[in-house]
């Protein structure tokens, strides 16, 4: 099931971050540049968690995934070439979702993504957009098989602390 979070999600949530940069410290596949303390945090989570705008999926209790869904499209999107024209307020983009690693392998970001379609056109948005670090290869193989077409890549100041390459997506919704 995914739904929105709550407050007493928080712990949890934190805990995949801390699983995901467990494994990439322990040497382990590394999937992102984010930066532990620094992004994404249980503060950041709860920012987003006020907003709104802040998912868990969950199974038996236990939460093996989370992401924001809103339609704050980074200053730097606007170095990509969209394919699918929109207005802003038609654009729905996916920010920081993450599966805890231990559930890796179970279909779960397929059901994020359907989740986010599903609930992108019940808010009248038209468009899918989102980015993805340039080495998250499960990632960038992923998006393209269920339908989102690569727009592009650019360099992002991400957070302010690191700056890296982020590959972007879209999709007609």
């Amino acid at each position: 099931m995914i739904r929105k979070a709550t407050a007493a999600d928080l712990p949890s949530i934190g805990g995949i971050y801390d699983a995901i940069f467990d494994l990439e410290e322990q040497g382990g596949p590394v999937y992102t540049n984010w930066l532990r303390g620094t992004y994404p945090t249980i503060e950041s989570a709860r920012q987003v968690l006020e907003a709104g705008t802040l998912y868990v999926g969950e199974e038996d209790g236990v939460l093996w995934g989370v992401l924001n869904l809103n339609g704050i499209q980074l200053p730097e999107y606007s170095n990509i070439p969209w394919t699918i024209p929109a207005e802003e307020e038609e654009v729905a983009v996916i920010h920081t979702m993450c599966i805890h690693p231990a559930q890796s392998g179970k279909g779960y970001a397929r059901q994020m993504i359907a989740f986010c379609e599903e609930t992108a056109r019940a808010q009248g948005k038209t468009v899918m957009r989102f980015d993805t670090w340039e080495g998250n290869a499960p990632a960038n193989h992923l998006y393209p098989k269920l339908g989102y077409h690569f727009a592009g890549g650019t360099e992002f100041f991400f957070q302010g602390y690191i700056h890296e390459i982020l590959n972007c997506y879209e999709k007609k919704l």
